[in-house]
């Protein structure tokens, strides 16, 4: 689109200009990729080099002009007109790959040109060129794209490198625009930027503060960002000499860096329409999208430019109903011009008055009877004038956020944003399953687990004196498993379930689990508790001094509580009916209204023992946590693991 548009904007100037007998030569001069001079950098982003007057390039590397650079591409940097762009930046520009492991400024623990980590003068890099407007031009449009490695720990805080456009027209007086972290237009992430040096990833997983950083994909952990690509447009008067600086500064320390990819300087003799479409959804019956639940779209047409969109020939937008859902007759509301429903499709009819919005509204219902997982999309265009032609000639597409799904899929620490093309729902049934297994959790953190995007386990970590957390180095048959080692000098340590998230309640909870012998007394208890406090079932892990094999003579008994306040023994297939080294599967299930049944289970052997009993104080519904805890402090701890967590449902 853009250069269809320059086209026609220079071919209709050169035509004024034969019109008029005045007559304006140029040559193009070739900008080698690489070269950092003021007229290099001019040049390489100028649409027409002739009305270049005069350039000149400053910054703060000691070595020799290194925070800027003409490049032909980067990464997904690629020019938006000619061969070429210009990079500034507050490190190296064009520094790539960025690692963990080196000084070179352009990584996240960039060093510093002058001034110091936190000193004076921060690393700035500055271009600035005198420009002559051609006849018949009233506009200057540039490109631009920010990034930066101060997202998104440092997002509201002092450290928010600026890039800073101004432009100072006699005519018209100084205009100036701000890019930095906290203007509102980083919506890329690390994920969304390869190849550029500002493709990195905490090591840690964890991007808050200063990190050691390399460049694996990692889920969450992107810890850098950039905006999507920026036109701006300022006023001008033909004939005129302008004064345009670009300036890109580090503000609060010298030390994270960050660069601004520069492009497309043009001139042009009208004011531009210039539209955006943005989508949301809102479930109007509450937070999770179910069957027979009400979806609100709302549409909002932006024209950002400074001519109107008129209500030409044709529709001017159109939103085919998704799939799976139904429209709700006269839902229909736009805030001006004419809106309607026809033939599965929302149409809409009006003019977009310059730097103004009109917004769309309708509803549909979700269909009965979806299964877990269906999802609903759909995506609507808007048809629109770039040239002022009075014909509708370019298309828009909604850009659609997708829905609040509680998953953070591109590691921004965001659960709503996650798709910026596409709307996505989810449509929901209780599953009679859940599973936990630890597989997706973070090695040494707490564990946590969702199903559609609906949270419904954590754990909390451990304290001085225990270990409670996700672990890799032993398991059962999946990537990892969960390690507790507690002591009473650790406290009380919790699984916590919110099973309302999936509108069922447990009716039966299973975990794998190894064990071995140990050398001097210890115990494991495990109390299963509803909402109120009140105890479902609880299960006993107690070291007896019967062992033979020295030093580790202490040997595990596994007990469960019976209503008569006593423990009642599961025993193993073992001699003495102990649970020597190996992986256990421990069952407890609701056994009709008033009794509960355990199993125990052996790897390779499977039902060892069984038992039915009464239930406790309080029945299955309402189950809300586990705690763990040990009534001895043992010197040496035994270690517990557990694998394939998973409880069973009833809606």
């Amino acid at each position: 689109m853009w250069k269809s548009f320059n086209k026609k904007i220079w071919l209709t100037t050169i035509t004024l200009i034969l019109l008029t007998n005045l007559l304006i030569t140029y040559q193009t001069e070739k900008v080698s990729a690489g070269s950092y001079s003021g007229n290099d950098l001019a040049l390489a982003i100028l649409a027409n080099q002739s009305v270049l007057v005069s350039s000149s390039y400053t910054d703060k590397d000691l070595s020799g002009f290194r925070q800027g650079k003409v490049l032909s591409s980067l990464g997904i940097m690629t020019p938006t007109n000619g061969p070429t762009f210009a990079l500034l930046s507050t490190g190296i520009a064009g520094a790539v790959p960025v690692t963990s492991n080196t000084v070179n400024p352009g990584e996240e623990r960039g060093s510093w040109f002058a001034g110091g980590k936190y000193g004076t003068p921060r690393d700035q890099a500055t271009l600035t060129m005198t420009l002559t407007v051609p006849p018949y031009m009233h506009y200057l449009y540039y490109d631009a794209q920010f990034f930066s490695t101060e997202v998104p720990e440092y997002k509201g805080s002092q450290y928010n490198d600026k890039f800073t456009a101004t432009i100072n027209s006699p005519s018209n007086g100084i205009t100036t625009y701000v890019i930095d972290i906290n203007s509102g237009d980083f919506i890329l992430t690390s994920r969304d930027i390869p190849g550029t040096g500002f493709n990195i990833f905490a090591t840690s997983g964890n991007p808050d503060g200063v990190s050691w950083v390399d460049m694996t994909p990692r889920t969450p952990g992107a810890d850098a960002g950039a905006t999507a690509l920026i036109t701006r447009e300022n006023p001008v008067s033909p004939n005129e000499q302008i004064t345009v600086t670009f300036d890109i500064i580090d503000v609060g320390d010298n030390q994270f860096d960050s660069a601004v990819f520069i492009d497309n300087i043009m001139f042009s003799g009208f004011a531009k329409t210039e539209i955006l479409a943005r989508k949301t959804a809102q479930d109007t019956n509450g937070a999770y999208l179910e069957s027979n639940d009400t979806i609100k779209y709302t549409v909002t047409i932006s024209n950002t430019g400074t001519a109107a969109q008129n209500n030409n020939l044709g529709n001017e937008f159109e939103d085919i109903i998704p799939i799976n859902t139904t429209y709700v007759p006269g839902s229909a509301t736009a805030t001006s011009g004419t809106i309607d429903y026809s033939n599965g499709k929302i149409i809409w009819n009006g003019g977009v008055p310059a730097q103004s919005s009109v917004a769309l509204t309708f509803d549909v219902t979700v269909n009965q009877s979806l299964i877990n997982g269906t999802i609903i999309s759909n995506q609507g265009n808007v048809y629109w004038d770039s040239n002022e032609d009075g014909t509708n000639d370019a298309t828009e597409l909604t850009d659609d956020p997708a829905v609040d799904d509680g998953i953070d899929k591109d590691g921004d620490g965001e659960t709503d944003d996650d798709d910026p093309t596409k709307l996505t729902v989810f449509s929901f049934e209780p599953p009679s399953i859940v599973t936990e297994d630890f597989s997706d959790d973070t090695t040494g953190e707490k564990a946590t687990q969702s199903y559609y995007g609906r949270p419904w386990f954590e754990t909390n970590k451990g304290t001085s004196g225990s270990v409670f957390e996700v672990a890799s180095s032993y398991h059962y048959s999946t990537a990892k498993s969960f390690k507790t080692k507690i002591r009473s000098s650790g406290g009380t340590r919790y699984w916590n379930y919110t099973l309302s998230q999936l509108n069922s309640d447990m009716i039966w909870w299973e975990a794998w689990f190894a064990c071995g012998n140990t050398s001097e007394a210890s115990d494991l208890y495990l109390d299963f508790k509803n909402i109120a406090g009140n105890n479902i079932a609880r299960i006993k892990f107690e070291y007896i001094h019967e062992g033979t094999a020295q030093p580790t003579d202490w040997v595990l008994r596994l007990y469960y509580m019976n209503p008569a306040g006593g423990w009642t023994r599961l025993n193993s297939d073992f001699q003495g009916g102990y649970l020597y080294n190996g992986w256990y599967k421990i069952r407890i299930e609701k056994n009709g209204a008033n009794d509960i049944n355990y199993y125990l289970y052996r790897s390779g052997v499977g039902l060892v023992d069984s038992e039915t009993d009464s239930q406790l104080s309080a029945p299955f519904s309402n189950f809300a946590r586990i705690e763990w805890y040990n009534t001895k402090n043992p010197v040496v701890c035994p270690m517990f693991f557990w694998d394939e967590h998973r409880v069973g449902l009833i809606s």
